[in-house]
């Protein structure tokens, strides 16, 4: 087992609260999952009452139709009661095939290894094969982001870096809205964590690299920086595009919408929205009401 991989299975590991191991699992059998990982900001908090992120790789046999196979992921809120506390998620699913394609820097998508070289865990899985799947598809998407990070970043520079020239080059390519700062944001939670794992990644990766006064400088070949770029102009260029079919899809395709629009309305504004048969069945039809309501409460605040 090379050094990547055993740091990778290691942080797989991760201890999370009983209640989202529970839920991971129970949502993972829902959409006939193989594996539930467990990542964003609830992973870093332990808060329950946030909004929990899962992703759930499914059998490659269970794809959901044309859009399913072409443009994944699936996206669902759930809700689920545990011990009589309840539990918002919202999962992002799709067939581990996918997965691993996309997190080994083969296809033009940035999402799966610009997300998993961020700290995630393994909740639920469904066999060892699985569990052997997901780390290796993982640390693949370490190393593929590793290397876009050595094309990105400076000539030489301490590890973070690296890091921060990689974020910000994926959220322009993707078409996010991110706040200012935000890469320093996910590099600051545990920068210890990212010192470390670039030049494991770069080993794993084939980019040889020197180190010296903290500072590490890639020695890219001519092949591998050419190769390296050619890949990220494909995806630069359809990133932006991508994103955009991604979010028409969600608008049709969101299975729960509704009621996570509700949820996430009363949370950061107070009014409460009645979740109606009407605006579950039919939530784009809904959302002018929806809008008007919340533009009149905020008048009155």
């Amino acid at each position: 087992m090379n050094a990547l991989r055993s740091f990778i299975s290691a942080e797989m590991d991760h201890e999370v609260p009983p209640e989202v191991v529970r839920a991971g699992g129970m949502i993972a059998c829902r959409l006939g999952g193989v594996a539930a990982l467990f990542y964003g900001s609830v992973l870093r908090t332990g808060d329950l009452d946030g909004l929990l992120d899962f992703y759930v790789l499914r059998d490659p046999n269970t794809h959901s139709g044309v859009m399913g196979r072409l443009l994944w992921p699936d996206v669902s809120y759930h809700e689920i009661n545990i011990g009589g506390k309840l539990i918002r998620a919202k999962v992002a699913s799709m067939p581990i095939d996918a997965f691993e394609n996309a997190a080994s820097g083969r296809t033009i998508d940035t999402t799966i290894w610009a997300r998993f070289v961020q700290p995630a865990a393994l909740v639920w899985v469904k066999d060892f094969g699985s569990r052997q799947k997901v780390i290796d598809a993982v640390a693949s998407a370490t190393s593929t982001a590793a290397g876009f990070a050595a094309l990105h970043g400076p000539e030489k520079g301490g590890p973070s870096s690296y890091w921060r020239a990689l974020f910000r080059a994926t959220y322009a390519a993707e078409l996010r809205v991110e706040a200012p700062g935000r890469e320093d944001q996910i590099i600051g939670h545990d920068r210890a964590r990212y010192d470390e794992l670039l030049p494991l990644a770069w080993r794993r990766g084939g980019i040889q690299f020197t180190t010296g006064m903290g500072e590490l400088a890639p020695r890219m070949s001519g092949d591998q920086i050419n190769a390296l770029a050619a890949a990220w102009l494909q995806s630069q260029a359809a990133g932006k595009w991508l994103n955009v079919a991604r979010l028409l899809k969600a608008a049709f395709t969101f299975d729960g919408a509704t009621r996570y629009a509700v949820w996430k309305i009363e949370r950061h504004t107070g009014l409460h929205v009645p979740l109606t048969p009407f605006r579950e069945r039919h939530p784009i039809m809904a959302a002018p009401g929806v809008l008007w309501q919340l533009w009149r409460h905020s008048v009155a605040r």
